[in-house]
C-alpha cells in the first residue's frame, strides 16, 4: 500500500513537472514575442514550480522508506518538511509578484508608460489558466486519495500559477483593449494575485509547522481516541495521552489504569485490543505506545 502511494505521488508530480516545463517555455517565449513583461514574469513563476516538483519527487521517495535504526518512527516527516519548503517557495513567489507589481504601479503613477503587449501574450495566459487549473484538480484529487500533504500542497502551487495567469490575462486584456491609461491594470492585477498566493502558502504551511513542532492531533481526533479507549470495560481510567503526527501517520501514547488483580497476560491483551482498534480507526501504520498501571482509588 505504501509503495503504491509513493508510485501515485511520483507519477502525478512527474506529469506536473513536464507540463510546467512546456508552459514555462511557452509563456516566456510568448511574453518576449508579445512584449509583455507580465507574461514573462508569469513564465518565470512557472519555473518556480520546477523547484516544488523536484522537492516532492525527492522527498516523497525518502518518506516512503521503511523504518531503520536512525528513524524508528519512519521517514514521514520528510514529506512534511517538503510541504513546508513548498509553502516557503509560494511565499517568495507571492512577495516577488507583489513587489514587482507595486514598482510598476509607482512608475506608472510617475508618468512612465508601460509597453502595450500583443494578443499572443493574452492567448498564452488563457492557455495557462485552463491547463494549470486542470492540473490543480488532477493533483489535488490524487493527493487526497493517498493522504499526502506534499502532493496537495503542490496542487495549490499549480493553482497559484493559474491565479498568476488570470492576473496576467486581465492586465494584458486591459492594456490591449482599453487604451494607454488602463495599462496599469496589469501590475494591479498582479498585486491582487500575489495576496491570494501568500494566503494559500500560509494555509498549507501552518499544518506542516504544527507537525514539525509536535503539535497534538486535533481535538476531534483525540475525542475519537477517548471513545475507543472507553469501549474496553477493563480500563478503569487513563491519563497522560500524547498525540502527534508523523507524515501521514498518527502517533498515540497513553497510560491506562487496570484492576490491581488483573494478570500480566490480561493487561497485555487489553493494551493489544486498544492498539488494534486504534489501527482499525486511523490506519495500519498508526504508532501506539500503551503503558499499563494498577488502578488505585
Amino acid at each position: 500500500m505504501k509503495n503504491e502511494r509513493t508510485k501515485i505521488a511520483q507519477q502525478v508530480t512527474w506529469v506536473g513537472f513536464f507540463i510546467n516545463l512546456i508552459l514555462a517555455i511557452f509563456k516566456i517565449v510568448a511574453g518576449m514575442l508579445g512584449k509583455s513583461t507580465a507574461m514573462i514574469a508569469d513564465g518565470i513563476h512557472s519555473l518556480s514550480d520546477f523547484i516544488t516538483d523536484v522537492i516532492v519527487i525527492v522527498f516523497i521517495g525518502v518518506s516512503a522508506k521503511a523504518r531503520d535504526d536512525d528513524h524508528r518512527y519512519g521517514h514521514g516527516k520528510y514529506e512534511t518538511f517538503a510541504t513546508l519548503l513548498i509553502s516557503l517557495a509560494l511565499v517568495i513567489v507571492g512577495l516577488g509578484i507583489f513587489l514587482g507589481g507595486l514598482s510598476k504601479v509607482i512608475l506608472t503613477l510617475k508618468g512612465q508608460l508601460i509597453e502595450q503587449p500583443s494578443l499572443i501574450a493574452l492567448w498564452a495566459a488563457l492557455v495557462s489558466i485552463v491547463v494549470k487549473e486542470a492540473l490543480f484538480w488532477y493533483t489535488k484529487k490524487a493527493g487526497i486519495a493517498i493522504q499526502s500533504q506534499a502532493v496537495i500542497a503542490n496542487a495549490w502551487h499549480h493553482r497559484s500559477d493559474a491565479f498568476s495567469s488570470i492576473g496576467s490575462a486581465l492586465g494584458v486584456s486591459g492594456a490591449i483593449f482599453l487604451g494607454e491609461s488602463w495599462r496599469i491594470l496589469d501590475p494591479i492585477a498582479g498585486i491582487i494575485v500575489s495576496v491570494f498566493i501568500v494566503k494559500v502558502a500560509v494555509e498549507i504551511g501552518l499544518p506542516a509547522i504544527h507537525e514539525l513542532t509536535e503539535k497534538s492531533l486535533p481535538q476531534e481526533v483525540e475525542s475519537q481516541i477517548d471513545r475507543i479507549i472507553k469501549t474496553n470495560g477493563e480500563i478503569l481510567a487513563y491519563h497522560n495521552l500524547k498525540t502527534r503526527k508523523v507524515g501521514n501517520v498518527y502517533a498515540i501514547d497513553m497510560h491506562i489504569k487496570l484492576d490491581n488483580d488483573i494478570s500480566f497476560v490480561q493487561s497485555h491483551e487489553v493494551a493489544t485490543d486498544i492498539e488494534q482498534k486504534l489501527r482499525d480507526e486511523f490506519g495500519a501504520q498508526t504508532i501506539t505506545n500503551i503503558h499499563t498501571e494498577p488502578f488505585r482509588k
